[in-house]
């Protein structure tokens, strides 16, 4: 079993930066990949970032490219998001999930096993 458990939410003004963290409990493989998604208010949960446990490799959604960063520290089996240039429209819940024997970075919610409680970000216009 893997436990996640995320933190680093808040409210922060449009402009602003947030750090967030998932902190992963359990047997993590290096086939894991971690993903960190997003479900604004009425809408449906969306991909935002992923990286593979092993390697490091990215992905990152259209929409947060190049504002975003996703990294892993594996001696604190911890995955952060930096998210800087913060919009009104990255306010959502946050969500740190994971998956075993991935072979490539999935972008989809179904695909993911393991799910954290969310942490709600706020972006004041």
């Amino acid at each position: 079993q893997v436990q996640l458990v995320e933190s680093g939410g808040g409210l922060v003004q449009a402009g602003g930066s947030l750090r967030l963290s998932c902190v992963v409990s359990g047997r993590i493989s290096s086939t894991y990949a971690m993903g960190w998604f997003r479900q604004g208010p009425g809408k449906e949960r969306e991909f935002a970032a992923g990286i593979r446990w092993s390697g490091g490799s990215t992905d990152y959604a259209d929409s947060v490219k190049g504002r975003f960063t996703i990294s892993r520290d594996n001696a604190k089996n911890t995955v952060y998001l930096q998210m800087n240039s913060l919009k009104p429209e990255d306010t959502a819940v946050y969500y740190c999930a994971a998956t075993g024997l991935a072979f490539a970075i999935p972008v989809y919610a179904s695909q993911y096993t393991y799910w954290g409680q969310g942490t709600q970000v706020t972006v004041s216009s």
